[in-house]
């Protein structure tokens, strides 16, 4: 996402000690941190949430398939049953 590299880390962490001074550093790190800790975790939640998602509509798309193969499969039994039904009274007469 970021092309963030060692150098300019570096820089960055030199501009913060001179800002902020040594000794509000650890806090700042803590906080940050702790900040970045949440961050995490949330985009881990919503990544699961959409997985989870994603599977109960593949699932929900399977089970109507398979509901879709079942009516298909009652239809062609039907239409045998007919067709058998047909050709015994063509037999008949």
């Amino acid at each position: 996402m970021f092309d963030v590299g060692f150098w300019e880390l570096f820089v960055i962490a030199l501009i913060l000690l001179l800002v902020l001074g040594p000794e509000r550093m650890p806090a700042l790190a803590k906080s940050a941190g702790k900040y970045i800790g949440k961050i995490k975790n949330w985009t881990s939640n919503i990544s699961e949430e959409i997985s989870s998602e994603m599977e109960s509509e593949n699932l929900k798309k399977h089970l109507s398939l398979e509901d879709e193969n079942s009516n298909i499969l009652e239809i062609i039994e039907e239409s045998k049953e007919t067709l058998n039904d047909v050709k015994k009274s063509i037999d008949d007469k």
